[in-house]
């Protein structure tokens, strides 16, 4: 959540939000908590008291009936998210590599499971190298009713920020993932969104909101926020308490017997302000950050009268072992009952069938095909007739089918024929069957790349002579600086050297073939310092995705540039994202300088 936000626009936004109706699938009443105390202190209620009155996600099919998200997968995504952060400075933070990795992270989860997958980047107000919003809808149901959840994915650069804000982050994950799983009829869209730089001032959800077409708009219905959702010491707080938009929200608590309160403390300062500026509908979850408790919040909910809400806010311990497994447990069954009751349809649909793809993966070389058979079921009703398509596909890949359409219970084949330059790499497909309803499938493609090696060096202004293109990042550190001196030529990158605490990144993606043996990268980088002590205090990295393959720092500096040298075999056939990183302390510069960098194969 952002420090410090501009006070909630008064009585208009009230008014609209009083005024908005919202259309309700109806739905089965919120899980009975029988047996449960009347006010449960926060630490009284584990997190595996629902699962054991309702059983795991996979055992619950009903269309109207929400599912029990099961904790213990929100806490693995919380997990790495830490992960991350650890391998990144301890940060997530907007314009950092640990943001874009948290972003990578999401991303691949949600296509495997059948989402439409965006990034969206922030082309204006946003920080400088700020990573870009990822936006993952459901593709089932009414697509003139959209309902959005949200949360921001960036930390402060002050700590990993895994209750501010990977709690809602990695919750909006496992709910999207189970909706994937359970794939119920659907009454209207579910859209998933994790914001970029809201730490800096709800960027990256102003950017999507001014974005957005007058009719776009008008298609939300209503937008959830999720920022701070297990907070050690919380409360239960819902945005806007008394709208129409928080009534599935407050019902869920409700019925816990939680007697969640006004956020008061989060008006204006988290993703949601960006909607209600726009007059769209907003409520969501929070648990508090660092206001401190009542006396009778604590009597209410259990937790210390008169210390924060989350002692470790905007600090370098908001970690895994900041996380209220209780709260966070609460509020992610209460995401999911909000969804069930917005956008699940309250009826199995008369005639539906489902669709499978057998196998799911292939892998060819560039020229090659791959087959796959679709099976479909009628599942309930009548037989159907379901047409094939899929989307998905790169460049140089045609899929068809044979017969391009199926009567339910029948099955076709799936060809994926390749040109010899399709690029190499992993692809996700999305196979959809469309009746009178829609199901998807996905397909995992492997281009191996050419059976034989054709030796190349594939970095594309690796000794940084022409422009900036094709590196993205901090790419102000590439030009003919005073004060530094190329290795050749007249141009570098010049990481770092700032004296204060700072972070430089360099990234280029590029597809390392399969055919050959081997991958090297080699680059020169030079190293000079202020620092005396032999500690390393400031550090640069090398990283392929999310995996540091070195870590240098200022004890390695010297007078001149030194080549390095990494072995990048086992990339071979993969699209990588190469990635510099400079970081530097509070104090004292360390500047590191890189050149003629180079990946060749043989």
């Amino acid at each position: 959540m952002v420090l410090r936000r501009l006070a909630v626009a008064g009585v208009s936004l009230a008014a609209t939000l009083q005024a908005a109706v919202l259309p309700l699938a109806p739905t089965a009443a919120a899980a009975s908590q029988a047996g449960k105390p009347l006010h449960p202190p926060v630490t009284a209620i584990s997190a595996g008291d629902r699962a054991a009155h309702h059983g795991p996600a996979s055992a619950r099919t009903g269309a109207a009936d929400a599912p029990d998200i099961d904790v213990a997968k929100v806490q693995a995504h919380l997990t790495e998210l830490n992960a991350i952060a650890t391998r990144n400075g301890g940060t997530r933070k907007s314009s950092g590599q640990g943001y874009r990795d948290s972003v990578a992270y999401a991303k691949a989860k949600l296509q495997a499971a059948g989402y439409t997958v965006t990034e969206q980047p922030c082309t204006s107000g946003c920080a400088t190298g700020a990573g870009p919003n990822l936006i993952a809808e459901w593709p089932q149901g009414d697509a003139t009713k959209v309902y959005m959840f949200g949360s921001h994915l960036d930390s402060v650069g002050a700590g990993p920020g895994i209750n501010d804000n990977g709690s809602g982050s990695a919750a909006l994950l496992e709910t999207a993932l189970t909706l994937a799983q359970l794939h119920p009829a659907m009454a209207a869209r579910a859209r998933f969104a994790w914001w970029t730089d809201e730490e800096q001032g709800l960027n990256g959800s102003d950017f999507y909101v001014n974005s957005l077409s007058s009719t776009e708009r008008s298609k939300i219905k209503a937008y959830y926020n999720f920022d701070m959702i297990a907070s050690l010491n919380g409360g239960y707080f819902i945005n806007h308490l008394t709208s129409a938009a928080a009534q599935p929200m407050k019902a869920y608590w409700d019925s816990l017997g939680l007697q969640p309160e006004e956020n008061t403390e989060g008006a204006g300062r988290s993703d949601d302000y960006s909607f209600e500026q726009a007059g769209i509908p907003t409520s969501g979850y929070a648990m508090g950050a660092g206001a401190r408790k009542t006396s009778a919040q604590a009597a209410k909910w259990g937790g210390t009268a008169n210390r924060a809400y989350d002692s470790c806010y905007h600090q370098s311990c908001d970690t895994t072992s900041n996380i209220n497994t209780t709260g966070l447990n609460h509020s992610v069954d209460g995401i999911a009952a909000t969804l069930w009751k917005l956008a699940v349809a309250d009826t199995t649909p008369a005639n539906d069938f489902s669709l499978t793809a057998a196998p799911a993966t292939g892998s060819v070389d560039p020229g090659g095909s791959a087959t796959s058979t679709l099976s479909t079921a009628t599942t309930s009703g009548s037989p159907q007739t379901v047409a094939l398509s899929a989307a998905g596909a790169p460049a140089g890949v045609t899929v068809s089918f044979s017969p391009a359409s199926v009567t339910s219970g029948g099955s076709s084949t799936m060809t994926l024929a390749t040109t010899s330059s399709a690029p190499p790499g992993t692809y996700t497909l999305t196979v959809t069957g469309t009746g009178s309803v829609t199901h998807s499938t996905p397909y995992t493609l492997t281009i191996k790349g050419a059976g034989g090696c054709t030796a190349q060096q594939l970095l594309a202004n690796g000794g940084f002579e022409n422009g900036t293109s094709p590196w993205t990042g901090d790419t102000g550190a590439i030009g003919a600086h005073s004060g530094q001196s190329a290795h050749s030529g007249s141009r570098f990158a010049w990481l770092g050297g700032y004296g204060s605490a700072a972070t430089d990144t360099l990234n280029q993606s590029v597809t390392v073939p399969a055919g050959c043996g081997k991958a090297t990268l080699t680059y020169w980088l030079h190293i000079d310092t202020d620092e005396t002590d032999r500690v390393a205090y400031d550090t640069f990295k090398v990283k392929v995705g999310s995996t540091t393959l070195a870590t240098l720092s200022n004890t390695a500096a010297s007078s001149g540039y030194t080549q390095r040298t990494l072995d990048l075999t086992p990339y071979l056939g993969q699209r990588i994202t190469l990635t510099f990183t400079a970081t530097e302390d509070s104090s004292l510069q360390s500047s590191f300088v890189v050149d003629d960098a180079t990946l060749q194969t043989g």
